[in-house]
């Protein structure tokens, strides 16, 4: 078994969680349950799955959750170009959330790169 603390991807992919409940608790009222609500599953899904994949017994499974991880990176990479033309997060705000996100794709690409060719 695999501890998820030991992977900077989980680590970084933990903080943009937290730094994204920060921002989205200042989106209008009226998209607490929408654009929010989604937003938040999205990048919970991140490192959760990186979790959940590091309790399997197969790199082949670790891989798979990992791709999950990734296809929630890209939603939540849409939902924050979503949000910045929406005018609920500006310019600045958005440019280093996407640095961010386009950072764990990678540290993910290459982690199941490596995983699959073990396999």
């Amino acid at each position: 078994m695999r501890d998820f603390r030991k992977y900077a991807v989980w680590e970084q992919s933990h903080r943009l969680v937290l730094e994204l409940y920060q921002i989205t608790a200042r989106f209008p009222n009226e998209e607490k349950f929408g654009l929010v609500s989604q937003i938040r599953r999205a990048i919970v899904s991140v490192p959760t799955n990186i979790c959940e994949g590091c309790g399997k017994a197969s790199e082949k499974d670790f891989a798979r959750f990992l791709g999950i991880s990734f296809g929630s990176c890209q939603e939540i990479e849409y939902l924050m170009l979503l949000a910045k033309d929406l005018e609920y997060l500006n310019e600045r705000s958005y440019d280093p959330i996407q640095i961010e996100i386009v950072s764990i794709k990678k540290q993910l690409y290459h982690l199941i790169k490596k995983l699959n060719a073990e396999v």
